[in-house]
């Protein structure tokens, strides 16, 4: 049995289906790639916070700054003001409405999944997690817990008592689309070091 050669609709199938792979790769790379890139800009403007005692912004157009930086399970990320869609697709973000971390209460940071809180998986009871503020402060905390959640229903209280730092993704870690659960890594405040 001999092959047909291939006709012009089938090769314009076929170069369809090619750019329409390339094309979904493309957009499944874009979130992570944006948020790669946005760090490098985001540690320029921490470092010029830092140096100069105010917000500096990482862009022109940008609707947020740099308030700290996170170091957790190994890996540093400069955390922008706010949680919103905007902000979180570069960097995790210190919600509004929680105290600036090693404040009193419970102060939240927020990633997603699939890009810096991906590492949030591997952290266990007592592991280190650092916030080094504007003022250069680093605040120290510790791992106490985890608990999955639905964001509606996290039990995260602003007031509580003591010094807490709460880092909260989308659960379960693995999954493509979203859904109602989060991961919630709770810490509390173990020391503070350096000037204010």
């Amino acid at each position: 049995m001999s092959r047909r050669p291939a006709t012009g609709l089938g090769r314009a199938l076929a170069a369809l289906l090619t750019l329409a792979g390339i094309g979904m790769a493309a957009q499944a790379a874009w979130i992570p790639a944006k948020a790669a890139l946005a760090q490098v800009l985001l540690e320029h403007a921490f470092a010029r916070t830092l140096a100069e005692g105010r917000p500096a912004r990482p862009w022109p157009w940008a609707d947020t700054e740099p308030v700290a930086r996170l170091t957790v399970a190994g890996r540093s990320f400069v955390v922008l003001r706010g949680g919103s869609g905007q902000a979180l697709a570069f960097g995790p973000g210190h919600l509004d409405g929680t105290p600036e971390a090693g404040a009193p209460g419970t102060a939240v940071i927020a990633a997603h999944r699939d890009t810096q809180f991906a590492v949030l998986g591997q952290l266990r009871r007592g592991d280190p997690v650092t916030v080094t503020g504007r003022d250069s402060r680093a605040r120290h905390f510790r791992v106490t817990g985890t608990r999955v959640a639905r964001w509606d229903a996290s039990g995260i209280d602003p007031q509580a008592p003591g010094r807490h730092l709460d880092l909260v993704t989308c659960w379960p870690l693995e999954a493509l689309q979203a859904g109602p659960l989060r991961l919630i890594v709770e810490t509390e405040l173990a020391s503070e070091a350096g000037r204010s």
